[in-house]
């Protein structure tokens, strides 16, 4: 990366082609500045990524609940009304899941990429961001992501004086269809009395007894001695959880709460659920298997589970390094640094988490870049906004260990809100609206 380039361009430069620098690409280009996306891939990838296309989905391909009176609803809704590109195209794509925002994630990638490349206000430059030039008088938003590589952590650490925080975040295996025993599953969402949108693998007293036994043994991914282990609370290896006690994930992702086997009339001991993974229903996620196990143990310990004696592995679960900064004392509640406010950082890497999150602190970073563009004032999203109650969350200063948050009601600093959800919803509506009205 050329940083004399960078500084002699006259628009805005964005590190990371993920889901929130394509959010900040479009908000940006959509009002006729030029911007200039730096993404390391083709030429060069992370641990996780596979796939060339942008906006890449790593982890789960849902995009959780999109039901207007939860959080991750209202956080959906505020979004859309602001021209969010990542859930245009998730609802372009979506795959049945319940309740939840599923999306068939090779086209959603595609969708976005093929937007980001048709518009002419967008340069895409395929080469690695290595270094911020501290004094860069033009908007730049680092948008890079929990996988950010080494050079450009080293810049991010120097830029700030302080080392960032890093977590260990694992993913979810991949199975083929035709390859599970149909014997040993049904098809049900959560308290559905007709067929649901997920497969649900029973499991009796025995079988989750022996499971988690072995799941406890089994050989895991080792880590360098040098490396210090610091999983996120929300995306827990299932070894780690099992280890916690014999009922943790029967109690977890493996509830058998709302599920009634129609081939028995009753509810099992515990259940492994899947979601679909694209519209052919020829691939399934298994829901919140987040693992650590080496390869081989995969096989061997997930055979175990009745329905998938017969396996075949899409993609195995794995463990990657993420990395987020502690950005309380070092960002404003506008995504601006406080050593350089034509600085931004968006995405994940500002301490959200989860795909909806990141990307809505690409649409912020998106604005408000354009704002400073423009020599306006930046935007403050209140909080009785979802967008508002995180940028609060990332930025407030009485936190001195920053843990990666999702949007819950609990942010909003409301009593009792799951009763006052109406007026959330209210409030959330004006005050988005307003900010509409604002950056016209």
């Amino acid at each position: 990366m050329n940083k004399y380039k960078l500084k002699l361009f006259n628009g805005v430069s964005i590190v990371g082609a993920g889901l929130a620098g394509c959010e900040a690409a479009l908000q940006i280009a959509k009002r006729n500045i030029p911007v200039r996306i730096y993404e390391m891939k083709p030429k060069k990838f992370t641990e996780a990524h596979k796939s060339p296309e942008f906006s890449e989905l790593v982890c789960s391909n849902s995009l959780k609940s999109d039901s207007p009176e939860k959080a991750a609803g209202i956080l959906k809704n505020e979004m859309l009304s602001l021209g969010s590109i990542v859930l245009e195209s998730a609802l372009k794509h979506r795959v049945p899941a319940g309740g939840a925002l599923g999306v068939d994630r090779k086209e959603f990638s595609k969708y976005i990429t093929n937007k980001i490349k048709e518009d002419r206000f967008i340069e895409v430059v395929n080469e690695e961001f290595t270094t911020i030039p501290f004094d860069i008088d033009k908007p730049l938003i680092i948008s890079s992501g929990p996988l950010t590589s080494n050079a450009l952590s080293s810049s991010i650490e120097k830029f700030f004086g302080v080392k960032s925080l890093a977590f260990y975040d694992s993913i979810s295996p991949i199975i083929l269809y035709d390859s599970l025993d149909k014997k040993h599953f049904f098809r049900a969402s959560r308290y559905d009395e007709s067929e649901g949108d997920y497969i649900n693998c029973p499991l009796n007293e025995e079988e989750y007894k022996n499971f988690i036994s072995e799941l406890i043994k089994s050989e895991k991914t080792e880590f360098h001695s040098f490396e210090k282990i610091k999983y996120f609370e929300g995306c827990l290896p299932i070894e780690i959880m099992a280890a916690r006690g014999e009922d943790t994930l029967r109690f977890g992702p493996m509830k058998p709460v709302g599920l009634i086997n129609p081939k028995t009339g009753e509810r099992p001991y515990a259940v492994i659920q899947l979601r679909k993974e694209n519209k052919s229903e020829s691939m399934w996620n298994i829901v919140g298997f987040q693992t650590k196990m080496k390869i081989n143990e995969q096989k061997r310990v997930f055979k175990l589970i009745p329905a998938f004696k017969n396996i075949e592995f899409l993609r195995f679960g794995s463990i990657h390094r993420n990395t987020y900064l502690n950005s309380p004392g070092k960002l404003y509640n506008t995504l601006q640094t406080k050593k350089n406010k034509n600085i931004f950082f968006s995405g994940q890497l500002t301490g959200v988490e989860g795909y909806t999150e990141s990307s809505a602190m690409g649409i912020v970073a998106g604005i408000n870049a354009v704002r400073v563009f423009r020599n306006l004032e930046p935007i403050q999203f209140p909080l009785t906004t979802a967008i508002g109650t995180l940028l609060d969350y990332i930025s407030k200063e009485d936190k001195k260990d920053l843990q990666p948050m999702n949007i819950n009601l609990g942010l909003f600093n409301i009593e009792k809100p799951k009763k006052n959800i109406a007026s959330i919803v209210s409030g959330s509506k004006v005050e988005i609206s307003n900010i509409i009205q604002t950056i016209k």
